[in-house]
Order: structure tokens, then C-alpha cells, then sequence
């Protein structure tokens, strides 16, 4: 993972190199488990009748019970232990991932409910990682260690786009349900008997890692209360809000409808929906370890941490945002495709912008802080694809989708330059 010197150097470091690793795994799993419903839903929706505006129910109904486990799971992350918190939720969305079928055949509202309880396991997931690593990864190594992390979002969402679409053609979308649900089990079984919430606790880690860990991990210690009144009006965790919420707007929009558009919108093949997808992801993982890489290279350089994380949130947010406005001006499947990859080569800065700055500003409440702002950054999950669905019902059009996306990136980014902050904000 690391350029490692010596071999004391690599011992040091290989019990962390396990938590990243399964943490990793964790991502991935939840992220072809959260893409699979895009593709499914096309051969699901055949013999239904369903309208856009209810395909985008379906596809929005995940974020109700998304929002809802936010909070409590990073501060139960910070108070018991990160360990326990992400294995229950992972469990949890994998059983409903699993019986999403049984709920499609027992009518709409039992494939919404499905849905929802999806959503209540996987909203643990990043606000317990990000506690979990608050504890457990050195300052120096925080930003790539949370890109690598964050790049198994588009590695899980590129997998289950080429994976899905011949698992749907060769076994029925059933199976993809069934097949990406097992794997949580799987990944569970090893957890359980690899990772601890702390280094502290883990029996097999060296003497030396544990001291380097503690004397420079932002956290190393369970938080104490943290009071609404406290967080409700601190505007440098609004910045990291607001920046959250706009990210993920584009983030899910495009999780949820891209493969419609590409079928729809493109008029591409269904053999060849998956493949074209995924391109734009592939961009993504790449540039959000280029992204860790250059926050970390700049601050180990000496380069104020302010000025680091609103340089890469610039590049970001500003970035996308232009490339979203020149979407609606190509006609050629090609140029979309190249011109969206490009976005999402601008968007992998964020892994040195608002995505790491939760520790910077409150290292021992890194997972309720980001449970809070994930929290509202969940809502565009529910209110983003409903919108756009009702966008397309209305003007049966996807330019209007690509400039208010582009609308909603551009103020993400320039409220969090006016308001972001690195000093620490919370004891």
C-alpha cells in the first residue's frame, strides 16, 4: 500500500494494513449491494406499469432509512467501539439485499420496505469507518488511507455494472440479489476475527506500531458527550455539510440513473450499459488516491492544512461542476462519456477536501460528525432521484438533470471555500 523501507518498517505497519484492508472490502461490498437496484430495475420494471417518477421511489427509497442510522451509528461508533457497529449494520443491509426479491414478488411497498431496511445498515457504514480510523490511522497517512477507502466506491460501483448486467442475461436479476447479499457473510466472518475498535485491544499488534499509532492518530481515546447545541451552530461543520450534501447529490443521482440514461437517454444496449457506466467510476478511483496522495504530499511538504483542503475542494467541486455544464452541448455517446470521466477526475480532489476534515476538526467525535454530515448528505439521495424522475416526466429531457446537478456542485464548492475550517472545533 505504502512505500516501506525496511522490514521492521512493514511489521510495524501491518496490523493497520489489515483494518484499511476489510474496511475496504466493507465499502466495496456496500456499494455493488447500492448499485445493483439501478440495473435490476430495468428488466424488474417490465409488466409493471410503473412510471419515471415511481422508478425513482424505488431507487430513492433506500436514503429514508439511510438518513435515519447516521447519527446513532457514529456515536455509537465513538462510544462502543467501530468494530461492532459496522459488522451489525453490514450484516443487516446484506440480509435485506438478500430477500429483495422475496419483497419485489410481495408487491411494491414490500420492495420499498426492503429498500429502507437496506438503507438503515448501510448508514452505519461510513460514520463507523471513519471512527474506526480516527483511532487507528496516523495523521501523516490519514488522507490516502481515507482515498484508498473511499476508492472502493467506485471500484464496488464498477464491479457490480459489469457484473450485474451478465449475472441478469445468464441467471435472472434474482441471482444478483442472492450472489451480492451472500457476500456480507463472508466478509463478516473475517472481521469478526481480524479487526478491534482500537489498537489497544488487539492482542496480535507490535509493541511499536501501537506507540506510533498513539502518539499520532488524530483520536486514541472513546469520545465523550457532544452536546446538539454544541454542533447544531458550528459553521465549519456546516461547510463540511453542505459540501456532503452536494457531492453526494451528483454521487447519487448518477448511481441511481446513469445506466437509464446511458439505455435510455444514449440509446445504448443493455449488453453494453454496464461497461459504458462504468467508465466514469474507473475515473474516479484512479484521481481520488491522486487526490490523498497530493493533500498528504502538500501537508507533509508544510503547506498550511487550510490551504490544502480548500485547494483540492476547489479543484473538486469547480471542476465537475463545468464538466456537468458541457454534458447537455455533446450529441455523441463518446464525447459524454469522456467529458463526465473528466468530472469525475476533478471530483477526486475532494479526498483531500471536505471528505478528511471531520478529524481536523474534532479527531475523538470523527464518527458522529460524520454521521451528522452524512446524514444530511443522504437526503439527495431520496430528494435527487425523485427529482429526477419528475424532471424527465415533465420535459422528458435529461439537460435540465445535468444543469441542476451542475447548480447544486457549484454551491457545494463555494461554500465550503468561505467557511471551511481546520481548526479544531470540538473536545
Amino acid at each position: 500500500m505504502y512505500l516501506i523501507a525496511i522490514e521492521g518498517e512493514k511489521n510495524r505497519m501491518l496490523q493497520r494494513y489489515k483494518v484499511i484492508s476489510l474496511t475496504v472490502a466493507a465499502v466495496f461490498i456496500c456499494y455493488i449491494d447500492r448499485v445493483v437496484i439501478s440495473l435490476a430495475i430495468i428488466p424488474m420494471s417490465e409488466g409493471t406499469g410503473w412510471s419515471e417518477t415511481q422508478r425513482g421511489f424505488i431507487l430513492s427509497s433506500f436514503y429514508l432509512g439511510y438518513i435515519l442510522t447516521q447519527i446513532i451509528g457514529g456515536l455509537l461508533s465513538d462510544r462502543m467501539g467501530a468494530k461492532i457497529v459496522l459488522g451489525v449494520g453490514l450484516i443487516v443491509w446484506s440480509i435485506f439485499t438478500f430477500i429483495t426479491p422475496w419483497a419485489f414478488y410481495g408487491g411494491f411497498a414490500a420492495l420499498i420496505i426492503a429498500r429502507i431496511g437496506m438503507g438503515l445498515g448501510e448508514g452505519i457504514t461510513f460514520p463507523a469507518w471513519h471512527s474506526l480510523y480516527a483511532r487507528w490511522i496516523p495523521f501523516s497517512e490519514r488522507a490516502r488511507s481515507v482515498a484508498i477507502t473511499n476508492s472502493a466506491i467506485p471500484i464496488g460501483t464498477i464491479f457490480g455494472l459489469v457484473v450485474t448486467p451478465i449475472i441478469i442475461l445468464r441467471l435472472g436479476w434474482e441471482w444478483a440479489f442472492y450472489l451480492y447479499g451472500g457476500l456480507g457473510f463472508i466478509w463478516y466472518f473475517y472481521w469478526q476475527r481480524i479487526v478491534f475498535s482500537s489498537p489497544k485491544e488487539d492482542p496480535k499488534i507490535s509493541d511499536e506500531e501501537l506507540e506510533f499509532i498513539l502518539e499520532n492518530a488524530p483520536a486514541s481515546e472513546k469520545a465523550s458527550e457532544l452536546a446538539f447545541s454544541k454542533w447544531s451552530t458550528n459553521l465549519p461543520l456546516w461547510a463540511i455539510a453542505v459540501a456532503h450534501f452536494c457531492n453526494n447529490y451528483s454521487l447519487f443521482v448518477f448511481l441511481s440513473w446513469l445506466p437509464i440514461f446511458i439505455k435510455d437517454g444514449l440509446g445504448v444496449p443493455m449488453a453494453a450499459v454496464g461497461l459504458l457506466a462504468m467508465l466514469p467510476h474507473i475515473a474516479s478511483f484512479l484521481f481520488l488516491n491522486v487526490g490523498g496522495y497530493f493533500a498528504d504530499y502538500l501537508t507533509n511538504k508544510g503547506v498550511k492544512l487550510i490551504t490544502v483542503r480548500k485547494l483540492c475542494n476547489s479543484i473538486a467541486f469547480g471542476g465537475s461542476g463545468i464538466c456537468l455544464c458541457i454534458v447537455p452541448e455533446l450529441s455523441s455517446v463518446a464525447g459524454i462519456i469522456a467529458i463526465m470521466c473528466l468530472g469525475n477526475v476533478f471530483g477526486g480532489f475532494s479526498a483531500g477536501g471536505f471528505i478528511v476534515n471531520h478529524a481536523d476538526i474534532g479527531p475523538e467525535h470523527t464518527g458522529r460528525l460524520m454521521g451528522i454530515t452524512n446524514m444530511v448528505a443522504a437526503i439527495p439521495g431520496f430528494i435527487g432521484a425523485i427529482v429526477t424522475g419528475m424532471i424527465l416526466d415533465a420535459t422528458n429531457s435529461w439537460d435540465m438533470v445535468f444543469y441542476v446537478v451542475a447548480g447544486i456542485t457549484f454551491f457545494g464548492g463555494i461554500f465550503y471555500f468561505l467557511f471551511a475550517s481546520t481548526e479544531k472545533q470540538f473536545d
